[in-house]
């Protein structure tokens, strides 16, 4: 766990957000500018500048100007300030379009309320993998990466992608990226990258050639058949289905985890347990060709 600074008394709350913004873009894309501060939290950009020379005069060694990009980058020397920039707390942040990652009531309860989640194993790679790769994506970069698969492939050979989104399936992470060894667009779970380095090339695909992950679909489901009619009605109100289907838009490449997490039951005669998979797919002739992985 990384330790933190204890910052001056004086430092408003609200000023703490602004310089961890700093430190969290400026590590993880590479590059805090004036204008990117300003225009995040609706300042001008003097008082933009006045945070990021606080910043700098409280972290002198993590911050070198760079007059080409107008902005700084982070040195060889930089370390964490005020924030803690494990992966598990960053990505929620850049998920949830956060500005900061932290908030004042550090661990009380804001509503007066318990709340918990389920203990599931961690799934992600160390900082500075993931901060490579969002680098990648922002700059439209190559990256060279080991990656360990299930396949035989050995794990030490590097790969190099094209980066263009991140995404969460509920369960794991992962990047969305053309494979030049592959030639084809596909997901690489985060958690199982390692040694990655943006490289100075650029990227020669982007998303708008990812079909899978430009066209939207739609996912019909419903109630389990072999389910009674009160399951069928509980379900209808859970869901709030009209007319008995629970329609879900979604990019094609993502059909295979909107399934999975829902816990459909993909079987062409439905025949797993129905206290388990509650639901069936209605389309599944339309969107079987786009998670073939999912369906039994």
């Amino acid at each position: 766990m990384e330790k933190i600074a204890k910052l001056p008394n004086d430092i408003k709350w609200a000023t703490r957000q602004r310089l961890q913004f700093i430190e969290v873009t400026a590590y993880y894309t590479g590059i805090i500018s004036r204008s990117t501060l300003a225009e995040a939290f609706g300042i001008s950009d003097p008082a933009a500048t006045k945070d990021l020379k606080l910043y700098n005069e409280l972290a002198p060694n993590n911050l070198i100007y760079n007059p080409a990009l107008f902005g700084f980058i982070p040195a060889e020397t930089f370390k964490p300030l005020l924030t803690n920039l494990e992966p598990i707390n960053v990505l929620p942040m850049i998920a949830n379009n956060l500005l900061a990652i932290d908030n004042p009531a550090n661990n009380d309860r804001l509503y007066g309320i318990t709340i918990d989640k389920l203990p599931l194993p961690t799934r992600l790679p160390n900082k500075e993998v993931l901060s490579q790769i969002i680098r990648a994506i922002r700059n439209n970069s190559q990256l060279s990466m080991n990656y360990y698969s299930l396949s035989s492939r050995d794990s030490k050979e590097q790969r190099i992608i094209e980066p263009h989104a991140i995404i969460n399936n509920g369960l794991r992470w992962h990047v969305r990226a053309y494979s030049q060894d592959t030639y084809d667009f596909r997901d690489f779970v985060l958690s199982r990258i390692a040694d990655a380095k943006m490289l100075s090339q650029t990227a020669e695909s982007s998303a708008q050639y990812d079909d899978d992950w430009m066209e939207i679909i739609s996912i019909k489901l419903k109630p389990h058949p072999e389910l009674n009619e009160k399951q069928h009605l509980t379900l209808k109100y859970d869901y709030n289905m009209r007319n008995d289907i629970i329609e879900l838009k979604v990019r094609r490449a993502l059909v295979g985890y909107v399934l999975q997490r829902m816990a459909v039951d993909t079987t062409a005669d439905h025949s797993l347990n129905p206290n388990a998979y509650q639901l069936v797919v209605v389309n599944r002739d339309e969107i079987e060709p786009f998670a073939g992985w999912a369906f039994l």
